[in-house]
């Protein structure tokens, strides 16, 4: 049984063996997140660390993959993995439950990947993370916010400083022009307008279980969000991320 033979037709042998020996890290497995591990795994990609600090709330389940009524109170990262080791049993996953910050970047970044996903949604986290890639020499793509959107059609890509309309693209170049970038860090956003300031951080107030960093950061914004605005955001990152892995 070959489980990737569709891939293979369309990237060609060479191509899917380059995407299969590529490693891939990933940080943040919400919303966005998620659909990037899945999109990522069921192309092919064989080799992956997965982050995420969170536990899976209640809150999660109207828009995040690995949110089950069956997995509530459970650690992301451990959820993540299973699922990918239920789609490639052959997957090399390391799965690793971390708050993202300037104290675990080091633990995140190496061994560098071929590839890093950012599909974290706090400002400060956020700008670390990037800012340690870019230091590094890391390629990596970078989500920007998808809540509070309601038009698939108004998505795009291209670099994170020349985005546009959105809040959070918005705080990061500010924050990534004082640390000396001014370029150079793709991403994918929506340029529909929204009325948001980022002034907390747009996630859910931890309220199942206890996690190691449940103590971190200030309090949380719930912001509205649907699955398939989210899940688009996901899945584009994981088609860029397939295209560039796949390349010679």
């Amino acid at each position: 049984m070959d489980r990737f033979i569709r891939t293979r037709r369309l990237l060609g042998e060479e191509r899917f063996q380059l995407l299969q020996s590529r490693m891939v890290t990933v940080v943040g497995l919400g919303a966005v997140g998620g659909y990037v591990v899945e999109g990522l795994v069921r192309a092919g990609v064989s080799r992956l660390r997965i982050i995420d600090h969170d536990t899976v709330q209640p809150s999660n389940i109207n828009r995040q993959l690995l949110a089950l009524e069956t997995t509530l109170g459970r650690p992301k990262a451990e959820v993540a993995r299973e699922r990918i080791l239920a789609i490639n049993s052959e997957c090399k996953v390391e799965a690793l439950q971390l708050f993202a910050g300037e104290e675990t970047l080091e633990q995140i970044l190496r061994p560098k990947p071929d590839l890093l996903i950012d599909a974290i949604d706090s400002v400060n986290p956020k700008t670390q993370l990037l800012h340690g890639a870019y230091l590094s020499k890391i390629p990596v793509i970078s989500s920007m916010g998808a809540a509070l959107r309601t038009d698939p059609t108004l998505i795009r890509s291209g670099d994170l400083f020349t985005s546009f309309n959105c809040p959070l693209a918005k705080h990061l170049r500010k924050r990534l022009r004082n640390r000396g970038i001014e370029g150079g860090i793709p991403c994918v956003y929506s340029v529909e307008k929204i009325d948001f300031t980022y002034e907390l951080p747009a996630d859910d107030t931890p309220v199942f279980g206890e996690t190691p960093y449940a103590d971190r950061g200030r309090k949380r914004n719930v912001l509205g969000s649907l699955p398939t605005l989210t899940g688009i955001f996901g899945l584009t990152i994981a088609n860029q991320a397939i295209m560039r892995l796949s390349q010679p």
